[in-house]
């Protein structure tokens, strides 16, 4: 005689959720850590179809975007922060329950270690205005090699004044 299996219904897995800026900064700084192998996985697409490639700082900050989804639900994309010294900087993705702002850079020719620290500090000066930053994320996606030293990079441009940190990761190294 065949006993019938009991029929059981398991809830579906769900996406941890942030519990503090640590563990959110935590994920970020793993989404950011990995990207570079997320990217060349994509790059090897199966039966001959296109690679999807990251060209440029849009597919970075969309990849990032996408990346983001599996840890967090509520995040805003492309907020313009307040005018500062007459012009406005959009920031690039907004975690407002964590209070970070994540900014999306990726090196290309013309835009090397200098360019970046200097718009950095333009940026810092923009978002100290702005209501939803306790922490200032910047990617740096430097597939090619461009900064010659991204962990003293990564030390000057890393800060911490008035409450607010200014974190500084650099991908791959």
């Amino acid at each position: 005689m065949i006993e019938s299996a009991e029929l059981r219904t398991v809830p579906s897995p769900r996406p941890p959720e942030a519990k503090s800026p640590l563990d959110a900064l935590g994920f970020i700084r793993m989404v950011c850590t990995r990207f570079h192998a997320v990217a060349r996985e994509l790059r090897q697409r199966s039966e001959n179809r296109l690679p999807f490639d990251v060209e440029d700082e849009h597919d970075v900050r969309d990849m990032v975007r996408a990346l983001l989804c599996m840890m967090f639900e509520d995040f805003r994309t492309e907020e313009w922060t307040p005018p500062y010294a007459g012009g406005a900087s959009r920031a690039d993705l907004v975690l407002k329950g964590e209070r970070i702002v994540i900014v999306v850079k990726k090196t290309r020719q013309g835009l090397g270690a200098k360019e970046i620290a200097d718009q950095l500090a333009v940026d810092l000066l923009r978002f100290s205005t702005h209501p939803d930053y306790q922490t200032l994320f910047c990617f740096i996606y430097d597939p090619e090699g461009r900064v010659v030293n991204p962990r003293r990079l990564e030390a000057d441009l890393t800060r911490q004044s008035d409450g607010r940190t200014v974190e500084v990761l650099i991908a791959p190294k």
